[in-house]
């Protein structure tokens, strides 16, 4: 997605600059993998999240080689080659290779029906196997496992979630929106089990259960792993590209290691951060599309991000700073009868961190006040009650 977001940037800009060649690892053109979940909860279809057909491809005179990824980058002879042996040169590279689903190196974790939840295809293996099995378990109380948990549900199946924290999304949420989260999540059927440390994945021909540290068992005829991701930088690696935990860029996206080679996405990592939602790849699209086409006045200072779970009918919203400090005050508002709960995180006279449950719409409001770390000093006391209340009063 952040490859193609760059291309369609620099199209805008410059569209004869280049001849465009475009390589990647699936055999189709590109599609939204944020909309994976709905796919799988039978909401769309693949057909309806596609956003780059080969048709856009021949249009804009890019060359696609789909399902055909580039094994190696000759960095003095300025060419990349293919997995089928092709070899193309070029004047600048951009890598966008994302990442990769990191798989809990547990014994039984490469039985068949032990899949990740990443592309398309993992999508359609659930599927399959929801028409013929009954018991999933999905290893990760992210925001990833309990939408492929949702989706799961929605096919079928019983679903249990194994985490090994003691809350829900403790990256986006606190305990007490976790709480409600879960609370809501049971209702619909599913079954958590959290602080529980995977063991072993039992099973001869495939998957038949989990087994867990404590020496108790849970059936699984699936098992879906959704406990983060790893910046996908082998051929940046072998290419002698400078990498940590990603491709380290600078603020116009170029690798530190050749000027000619920039990097946007998920295999990024830019002033020591490394981005796994979309808004900062964007932003990163944008800045790198103008350096290639020649207008070198953008710079990426980096991006605070915002969380919204995609599971119908639950709404909720973070971003920021959530959790706080000794200099931090909180506002909190709880309404268990609706459902509601909003935390404002407050600094310095102005918002550095949200959440929000059951009641969301303010949440793009609270971050834009948020990113202009504007004074909210004078509205504070109707702030929780959101944009409605407060903009007359600021008018």
């Amino acid at each position: 997605m952040a490859g193609i977001r760059t291309v369609e940037e620099l199209l805008k800009l410059d569209g004869e600059r280049y001849d465009i060649t475009v390589f990647g690892t699936e055999p189709h053109g590109n599609y939204n993998r944020i909309l994976l979940s709905p796919v799988l909860a039978g909401e769309k279809q693949f057909e309806d999240i596609v956003t780059h057909d080969r048709a856009w491809y021949a249009k804009h005179g890019i060359l696609l080689y789909a399902g055909n990824p580039v094994v190696a980058i000759d960095r003095k002879r300025r060419v990349v080659k293919a997995l089928d042996g092709l070899e193309v040169q070029y004047d600048r590279l951009l890598i966008a290779t994302g990442s990769k689903p990191f798989i809990i190196p547990v014994p039984g974790h490469q039985l068949p029906g032990v899949i990740a939840f990443r592309d398309i295809n993992d999508v359609e293996t659930m599927i399959a196997t929801a028409r013929s099995h009954r018991h999933a378990v999905v290893i990760g109380g992210g925001l990833l496992g309990l939408e492929a948990a949702n989706g799961l549900l929605r096919q079928g199946m019983n679903v249990s979630v194994v985490h090994v924290m003691d809350s829900l999304m403790e990256r986006q949420l606190d305990k007490p929106a976790a709480k409600l989260l879960k609370v809501a999540l049971e209702k619909r059927g599913m079954r958590f089990l959290l602080e529980a440390n995977t063991a072993e994945i039992v099973g001869s021909d495939r998957v038949t259960a989990i087994k867990f540290k404590d020496g108790s068992e849970i059936p699984a005829d699936l098992v879906v792993m959704a406990v983060g991701i790893r910046p996908n930088v082998e051929l940046a690696k072998t290419a002698g590209l400078h990498v940590e935990r990603a491709i380290v860029v600078d603020d116009t996206l170029q690798s530190l290691s050749d000027p000619r080679i920039y990097a946007v996405g998920e295999c990024v990592q830019h002033r020591k951060n490394v981005y796994g939602l979309v808004a900062p790849l964007w932003d990163q699209a944008k800045v790198c599309a103008a350096h290639l086409a020649g207008f070198g006045h953008r710079r990426y200072g980096g991006s605070v991000t915002a969380t919204r779970l995609k599971v119908t009918g639950i709404d909720l919203y973070s971003a920021g700073d959530f959790i706080g400090d000794k200099d931090s005050e909180d506002l909190v508002l709880r309404d268990p009868g609706r459902g509601v709960y909003k935390r404002l995180v407050l600094k310095g006279g102005c918002i550095v961190g949200v959440v929000l449950y059951g009641e969301v719409s303010d949440g793009p409001w609270y971050f834009e006040l948020m990113q202009a770390r504007r004074d909210i000093t004078q509205l504070r006391q109707r702030l929780l009650f959101g944009r409605a209340y407060c903009e007359p009063q600021a008018a």
